[in-house]
């Protein structure tokens, strides 16, 4: 079974000409093309498989799931009209604490102004307000080598983006971002564009979809203590809990979701709180074992290495890549 996971889905931005998004036309592309060569995996299935506990059955294992990260609008007016057009269903996994604060979460708040105005000027700017004793992550050299290696970032823009996710701790990646928006953007305005409300959390619960969670406030859970983690993942719970009208299977997928940036507590805790399903960003096919033993770090494929998912650069659309999938199918070594 390949799961694959998505972010911003959307067609071109108005006045972000450094924005990373996978553009509406390719994403209907890529579902042609997985439908095509794949087929999907039926809700109905993939339920009874993991409330039996069995693992997936041998007719289900080729088949894909979609997953979508982070709430944004974009997965309520693009992703699920397109959806329900081929009958397909989707997993859908909502940060919470952006609905308490009406602020950006402080990835998308990356995002943004590095949309709008590029890595060198935005790491330019972060740099005028930090100073060097502040980047305090036990972790560093660690993060430097494993973080956004899988993306086309130009060196500042991945510089700005491990300074701020991994580097800075929380109030001071909060102060340098408060300052950063008070500067450069219309925060308000921005909120209300970016992510869905929860009313339409229930929507799409009603239409057949599966609501997950993405913690609270989207951070680096391998730098948090048990106590804080679990507080991530129970509030995260309630709130989609009563938004949804009652979640039914609990699932989860970890922010950032490489191995370096969750550890066993979190794993314990997914379960302590009834959470049956999890999932990382580990670049493999889930097979039957993973299922049975491991169902709380199930892998993910990044929708860029299949054909038609590489990312558009605001109104710029990339030239045809046919992705990893393609070529492999070609038979390219």
């Amino acid at each position: 079974m390949k799961v694959l996971y998505y972010h911003y889905v959307r067609p071109a931005p108005v006045d972000m000409p450094h924005f990373r998004y996978l553009h509406l036309e390719d994403f209907r592309a890529q579902l042609d093309f997985l439908g095509e060569h794949h087929g999907f995996v039926e809700r109905a299935d993939f339920l009874e498989a993991v409330r039996d506990g069995t693992g997936m059955p041998q007719s289900v294992s080729p088949g894909v799931v979609l997953t979508f990260d982070d709430g944004f609008r974009d997965h309520v007016d693009y992703v699920l009209p397109e959806l329900e057009r081929r009958g397909l269903w989707g997993m859908f996994f909502i940060p919470t604490g952006m609905y308490e604060s009406g602020e950006l979460l402080a990835p998308h708040r990356a995002h943004h102004l590095l949309g709008v105005y590029g890595g060198v000027d935005m790491l330019a700017a972060l740099q005028e307000r930090i100073a060097p004793d502040m980047l305090v992550n036990g972790h560093r050299k660690e993060f430097s080598e494993n973080t956004y290696a899988g993306q086309d970032n130009d060196s500042a823009t991945a510089e700005f983006k491990r300074i701020l996710n991994y580097f800075l701790g929380p109030d001071a990646c909060k102060a340098a971002l408060d300052s950063l928006m008070a500067d450069y953007c219309d925060e308000a305005a921005l909120f209300e564009a970016l992510y869905m409300k929860p009313v339409e959390i229930r929507l799409l619960a009603e239409k057949g979809m599966i609501v997950g969670s993405h913690s609270v406030s989207h951070p680096v859970f391998s730098t948090l203590s048990p106590e804080v983690q679990e507080r991530e993942i129970t509030e995260s719970f309630d709130f989609l809990e009563e938004a949804s009208g009652g979640l039914g299977l609990r699932t989860f997928c970890y922010p950032y979701g490489h191995f370096h940036t969750y550890d066993s507590d979190t794993v314990r805790l997914l379960g302590e709180s009834g959470c049956r399903l999890a999932f990382t960003a580990e670049h493999r096919d889930v097979m039957t074992d993973d299922m049975t033993s491991k169902p709380l770090e199930l892998p993910r494929h990044d929708c860029n290495v299949f054909a038609h998912g590489r990312a558009s650069y605001g109104p710029q659309r990339p030239e045809e890549d046919k992705g990893e999938d393609q070529m492999a199918l070609e038979g390219t070594p």
